[in-house]
């Protein structure tokens, strides 16, 4: 269940009129004419997106709107048909997946991609960038790289601890539930001291029970300095822990701007419900009840 303590955020991210494409104050990400198509269907069509540092930005759609698509082209994992986007001014544009990831852009995945037949330990030391024991002559002299491995292994126990998973360190990555596998790929991904970290539904699949953990994690890693990126269908959870919402229908950015004014648009309710009702879209895909203060007297 969500705490009804609101955690603090971050406002005054925009540059004029909150809407599709609006400036941000201090990008972190900027992407410019982003298209894909496959066969005849249009999966995204992004004129521009910036997303703000050191915020968290939930990205939301209908089924089919694009936004894993638009996860894949951003991360490398697939290449568009057009479109530049840069990370701190960076050029991303063709770079493959794991060069982006050693420059400080992470994902996890709706599926989660623990490697089963490792350990938990042995799939968090996989995320160590620059290791010098993956050379195949350092792999063969242990003199070059045990010191090293010794110093991941130390970090990677103390983000195990830290996500509740230490008990695991020594089980294979398959016996986890699904909830403990999205909290191990989101510990993973940190094994690479991210500047942005990109979700895509962290909460699918998750027991109850899990979900506030998870919550809290996401809200530690912008307290930690980071940038969040994130795909979720429960707008109560959006309401409560995002920043900045981007809104997705059919491939393009459809609204922009606070969880609780974006919301209420009805270019929103429309993407999500096909015709404009007198009705706040949180009402209708929230699995979880927020008490409101209302409700609290």
């Amino acid at each position: 269940m969500l705490s009804n303590e609101q955690p603090l955020k971050s406002t005054d991210l925009h540059i004029g009129a909150a809407a599709p494409g609006c400036k941000k104050k201090d990008p972190i990400l900027v992407a410019d004419h982003i298209k894909k198509t496959f066969g005849g269907l249009t999966a995204v069509d992004v004129e521009h997106l910036e997303i703000p540092k050191n915020a968290i930005t939930a990205l939301i759609g209908p089924n089919g709107a694009g936004k894993t698509t638009l996860f894949n082209l951003l991360t490398g994992f697939d290449t568009p048909d057009t479109g530049t986007w840069q990370l701190m001014g960076s050029s991303l544009s063709g770079v493959p997946s794991f060069k982006v990831a050693k420059m400080g852009q992470v994902r996890t995945f709706q599926l989660t991609k623990a490697l089963g037949l490792l350990t938990v330990m042995e799939n968090m030391k996989l995320g160590a960038k620059d290791q010098k024991g993956e050379s195949l002559l350092s792999a063969l002299i242990p003199s070059l790289w045990r010191k090293q491995d010794k110093e991941i292994e130390v970090k990677a126990m103390e983000l195990l601890t830290r996500f509740k998973l230490d008990a695991k360190k020594d089980d294979f990555a398959a016996s986890l539930s699904g909830g403990q596998r999205k909290l191990l790929e989101m510990a993973r991904a940190l094994m690479t001291d991210p500047v942005l970290v990109m979700l895509d539904e962290p909460m699918a699949g998750v027991n109850p029970a899990l979900t506030q953990s998870l919550l809290d994690h996401v809200l530690n890693l912008k307290a930690e300095g980071m940038t969040v990126l994130f795909v979720e269908h429960d707008m109560h959870m959006v309401r409560h822990i995002a920043d900045w919402v981007v809104v997705m229908a059919e491939g393009k950015i459809v609204a922009e701007g606070p969880p609780e004014t974006v919301m209420k648009e009805k270019a929103v309710i429309d993407a999500y419900l096909g015709s404009h009702q007198e009705t706040d879209l949180g009402e209708v895909t929230g699995r979880i009840k927020i008490v409101s203060e209302g409700d609290q007297k």
